[in-house]
């Protein structure tokens, strides 16, 4: 498989982001507004990818940029390559753009105001991620998109010992981060990974219960989140029968994103798993 890595940019003035329509490019995502930023030429890094694109495609340059998160993605329309998006907060010198012929129009938008069906795919998990891990934007609010069939779901599995005492958490949560349903359980002696994926089934299966249509995953386990992505194989015989029932899960919804994060963005889910883990303590003795 290909990678691309390509960097985009989260900019933001007075509680809204900073949005480019595309005006060329392939089918699918002419029309639709993205993150301003590009694909990475062979040697550059990926701060001076965004300087050049911003000069060249916007006529403005970067005053600070400073890394916000690593996505991992595949394009549906095609499914050879493997974006790996680096996303930065940046801010810049003039919102004064002069846009070349790859854009045909710019927006600051309230992302409680963004419409998913305009956006590009890519656009619109990145933008997911900096409202779903509770950063807020600059205007210090945090979002209600007040949709009751989008949910975002964390989830969790450890094993002490690997193989050892394991067990799995899920938090189902609104698109505001409200907890509308979490759970725990032991899963006795297993290993690591497996747990893991006892997490991604029992948060989905609560999910679809309480009336999820539309599910952003979030993992810390960034093999869990690039197995579900297709990005690598799983090859343990023992996690096939759940990475079945999980693959029958996701098909039950109108869409699910598997995204990872970092360990401290998961924290309600890794206490559960912990807290489980320390009332069976005993069991193993």
């Amino acid at each position: 498989m290909k990678q691309h890595i390509a960097v985009r940019a989260l900019v933001r003035n007075k509680g809204k982001t900073l949005l480019l329509r595309r005006a060329a490019g392939r089918e699918s995502i002419v029309g639709k507004y993205e993150l301003p930023g590009g694909k990475l030429r062979f040697g550059e890094q990926p701060e001076d990818a965004l300087k050049r694109i911003f000069k060249g495609e916007l006529g403005t340059q970067i005053a600070t940029m400073q890394l916000y998160d690593v996505m991992t993605y595949i394009d549906k329309d095609d499914t050879a390559v493997q974006y790996l998006f680096v996303l930065y907060l940046a801010s810049i010198e003039s919102d004064e753009f002069s846009l070349n012929e790859k854009y045909d129009r710019y927006e600051w938008v309230r992302v409680s105001e963004i419409q998913q069906d305009q956006m590009t795919e890519s656009a619109s998990l990145l933008i997911g991620i900096s409202v779903n891990d509770g950063r807020e934007d600059d205007s210090g609010q945090s979002h209600d998109v007040n949709d009751t069939t989008s949910m975002i779901v964390y989830s969790d599995g450890g094993s002490r010992g690997n193989p050892g005492p394991s067990a799995s958490a899920y938090v189902v949560m609104d698109t505001s981060k409200k907890i509308l349903a979490q759970g725990n359980v032991y899963l006795g002696l297993t290993i690591n990974n497996q747990a893991e994926y006892h997490g991604v089934r029992l948060g989905l299966e609560k999910a679809l219960e309480i009336g999820a249509k539309k599910v952003d995953f979030r993992s810390d386990s960034m093999l869990v989140v690039n197995q579900m992505n297709g990005i690598y194989a799983i090859r343990n015989r023992e996690l096939w029968p759940i990475y079945e029932r999980i693959k029958e899960l996701t098909a039950q919804f109108d869409k699910v994103t598997f995204t990872h994060v970092r360990r401290e963005l998961n924290s309600l889910a890794d206490g559960l798993v912990n807290k489980t883990l320390n009332e069976h303590a005993d069991d193993s003795i």
